[in-house]
């Protein structure tokens, strides 16, 4: 296989954007996900319009062993992996004390630790060939606490910073790690999470859009790269830094609030 990127959660949304642009370019591709249906129907479109080889692994990266054994298949099957795409995330809503304990756990285990052990497993091969590239899909949520979403935002301002840390630490080394940081876009993840019926996902961005913006940035070798924003809330995004913590929580608890 050549060129090729290591993509989870690739089975929707802006995972699977990101795989059909790594194609376009060529590009092989590993692609993990839990529904193995859509991955082989995605698998199927790629190679045959694409022309490119794809590898399939049905994998719930919630499970602790699930990054090792990922990793273990690539050295297995004798697979090198360029890039490293850690998409594979999920939220939910709702106040902490309320929600469902398992569902938060596996949401800390999927968004940080799998992210986290993917990084670790991989890194070191990156760093021993002197390339490769990280996009890690963050959130513009990782920039601010997130009442309703204690977790998810929690989660993703773990990514953030883990990702920027490593840009610098491996500056030098011919291997950059860039940190997508979407706004609310048009996926399932709106639906699963619930936030769908919130004001926040109103005008939702478009998840090719989003994905593009990443893949570009990544190329590119930049740390950060802020997608799928609108005026008012990229405005929002600048000011928010100067105004009360009070406020800035208030507000960002009425845009999470489920609208019947």
């Amino acid at each position: 296989m050549k060129n090729t990127a290591l993509v989870t959660g690739a089975s929707g949304g802006i995972g699977r954007e990101l795989a059909i642009i790594h194609a376009e370019k060529g590009g092989d591709l590993v692609l993990v996900a839990r529904n193995e249906e859509k991955l082989g129907k995605l698998k199927s479109e790629l190679e045959s319009s694409k022309g490119v080889k794809v590898m399939v692994i049905k994998k719930d990266l919630s499970q602790p062993a699930a990054a090792g054994e990922v990793y273990n298949e690539m050295n297995k099957v004798g697979i090198d992996i360029d890039i490293l795409i850690n998409n594979a995330g999920f939220g939910g809503i709702g106040k902490f004390y309320e929600r469902p304990w398992e569902e938060d756990r596996n949401m800390i285990n999927l968004n940080i630790l799998a992210l986290t052990a993917l990084t670790r497993y991989f890194l070191p091969d990156f760093v021993k060939r002197g390339r490769g590239k990280i996009l890690n899909v963050s959130s513009t949520a990782s920039l601010v606490p997130g009442p309703l979403q204690a977790v998810y935002y929690a989660t993703k301002a773990y990514v953030t910073f883990f990702s920027n840390a490593l840009s610098e630490e491996l500056r030098g080394t011919g291997v950059t790690v860039t940190n997508l940081m979407p706004g609310a876009t048009q996926t399932n993840f709106g639906k699963i999470s619930g936030m769908d019926k919130t004001s926040l996902f109103k005008n939702a961005a478009d998840a090719r859009d989003v994905a593009e913006a990443g893949y570009k940035g990544m190329l590119k070798g930049k740390i950060d790269v802020i997608a799928g924003l609108s005026f008012p809330q990229q405005l929002m995004l600048k000011t928010t830094p100067f105004l009360p913590k009070k406020i800035v929580l208030s507000q960002i608890r009425k845009m999470q609030e489920v609208k019947n």
